[in-house]
């Protein structure tokens, strides 16, 4: 039986080389699902590949918030200004249960990046390019009510503050979600797949590719008629099998945040403030930890595994030192950090933080189109642009597309009438869900609160879960489901993109790692060796962000 799962990866690799696909698409981030979910719900038979896990690029590290950019509108990018505030409300409404309102305080100081005047016609102008709703337009604050929101703020030449709704995500779930919603509705998916070159035709046309499944190191070639490029910041490593583009490239700058205890850094608000230098920096309160970002720097590095250097995160000490200058906080404090690479399109002469996040399309010689920059709100607008141009070319041939849909499409978990509901929703079933399935009402919410309308599908596995492990019943129930609908293969997986557990828990992980793997290794038939792989594997991304 066909599944998002383990056993579902085999049954695809042991068919994929007899299929034909209209689209394959590489790269498993936040633009790939995107596309691959765009694509197939305009009727093309879509595959899509990726070397690692779903979103283990940057689709999981980053600010985790889908924005509108009001940092753009400084910049005078008004029409990205306007698109992706549009998208950023269409992301709420699709997927509320991996998407929240979040008020952000903006504080004003005396001669500081922001004035009083110009923040209030600012976000007005936000407001209306964005399309915000009526209850989330901007407000101004006082002096006395800013403190009122947030007493940690440095209070020295305090004038104001500007007040707006940004939405905090989970950027690898909103991923996820994105990717199961395109496997339901047709898309063959395959993590751990490693694109290593191109087929072409007689005409000299890229017509399929070779890639090395990462967990058997067996090599496999499937055909497609078109072929995209979503690696994100790999864009250039995969254009390297095919053939060079002329005039185009990417400027890798990397974004650090890092995690603190809410008993060191109490944040009751989020907060955008500006540096002493000019940037804009992030402070947010997630569930009992505050963290903080980014910075933005040219980076040459692993792009696998990014470096978080000393100077990275005493960026971000000062940066909350200058804010919040009656905090103690120094690299003790410290929980956990994470980097990411933003793939942007260079443009000479401008720095890291002046570049703009705007998309572009490339197309090879070969045929092989390459989507890069762009950013996560803005994906699925992304997706329909790059699906337009793939329908306008089969049209040529004779294949026709019908219009994008995912506008008004429900992401998995997100089958909500209205995203209102969401929270009406978690209080109406906590008390039976816990009652059904033998959790604690407070896991039944945690459950609720994550998976949405597919709790029902992550609960049913009450019955089924493993008992040779002392896991408690709730940890076996979102790791089987994981396993089961989520294709998640390592217990790194898990941890970090399935769970986030890894950034915002990791007293957690380490206190049940080893019961997890065990569950995972029974599961899934793991030998002695692999366990031990797996082990190493999972420390060495934990030692990674500390």
């Amino acid at each position: 039986m066909k599944s998002f799962s383990f056993n579902g990866r085999q049954e695809l690799l042991g068919r994929i080389e007899n299929e034909h696909y209209d689209v394959i698409i590489i790269g498993g981030g936040i633009t790939g699902t995107g596309i691959a979910l765009d694509c197939i719900t305009r009727g093309l038979k879509t595959l899509l590949v990726e070397m690692q896990d779903f979103a283990a690029g940057t689709s999981s590290r980053s600010t985790k918030l889908v924005h509108g950019g009001l940092r753009y509108l400084k910049q005078f990018e008004v029409g990205m200004v306007a698109e992706v505030g549009k998208e950023r409300e269409v992301v709420y409404r699709n997927a509320p249960h991996v998407t929240h309102p979040e008020w952000m305080l903006l504080p004003i100081y005396r001669k500081g990046t922001f004035g009083k005047y110009s923040t209030s016609l600012g976000l007005k102008v936000y407001d209306f390019l964005a399309g915000v709703k009526r209850d989330e337009r901007r407000k101004m604050l006082s002096r006395e009510e800013c403190l009122r929101k947030e007493p940690l703020l440095k209070k020295k030449d305090l004038l104001a503050a500007g007040y707006y709704v940004e939405y905090r995500t989970d950027d690898a779930r909103l991923t996820i979600e994105v990717a199961k919603t395109a496997y339901t509705r047709g898309v063959d998916l395959l993590n751990y797949a490693k694109v290593e070159s191109f087929e072409y035709d007689m005409n000299g046309k890229a017509s399929g590719v070779y890639f090395k499944d990462v967990l058997s190191e067996k090599g496999y070639l499937v055909l497609g008629k078109k072929i995209i490029n979503a690696t994100g910041p790999w864009v250039e490593d995969v254009i390297g099998h095919d053939r060079k583009i002329e005039g185009k490239s990417l400027f890798h700058s990397k974004g650090v945040h890092i995690v603190i205890d809410g008993s060191k850094f109490p944040l009751r608000q989020a907060v955008y403030f500006d540096t002493p230098d000019d940037r804009m920096v992030f402070a947010i309160p997630r569930n009992g930890k505050t963290y903080v970002g980014t910075t933005d720097t040219e980076y040459h590095g692993d792009l696998v595994n990014p470096e978080i250097t000393v100077e990275d995160k005493q960026y971000i000490l000062k940066s909350i030192a200058f804010m919040f200058p009656e905090l103690q906080i120094d690299m003790q404090d410290i929980e956990s950090a994470w980097a990411g690479i933003r793939p942007l399109i260079r443009q000479e002469g401008k720095g890291p933080s002046e570049i703009s996040r705007k998309d572009e399309i490339w197309t090879s010689e070969t045929g092989l189109i390459t989507i890069a920059g762009g950013k996560l709100t803005g994906y699925r607008k992304m997706a329909e642009t790059v699906t337009d141009m793939i329908c306008e070319q089969l049209k040529q041939e004779g294949k026709t597309c019908t219009k994008s849909i995912t506008k008004n499409l429900k992401l998995s978990g997100g089958d909500f009438k209205n995203p209102e509901d969401y929270n009406q929703f978690i209080h109406e079933r906590a008390q039976a869900v816990a009652a059904q399935s033998g959790i604690s009402q407070r896991d039944a919410t945690s459950i609720l609160a994550t998976y949405g309308t597919n709790t029902d599908s992550v609960t049913r596995y009450a019955g089924q879960v493993l008992q040779e492990t002392n896991l408690p019943l709730a940890i076996k129930l979102t790791l089987h489901y994981a396993i089961e609908e989520e294709m998640a293969l390592t217990p790194a997986d898990y941890f970090i993109r399935r769970t986030g557990a890894v950034l915002f828990d990791i007293d957690w992980v380490n206190k049940w790692k080893y019961e997890v793997i065990t569950y995972m290794a029974i599961l899934m038939k793991w030998s002695i060796d692999e366990t031990q792989m797996h082990i190493d594997e999972l420390n060495q991304r934990i030692e990674e962000i500390l």
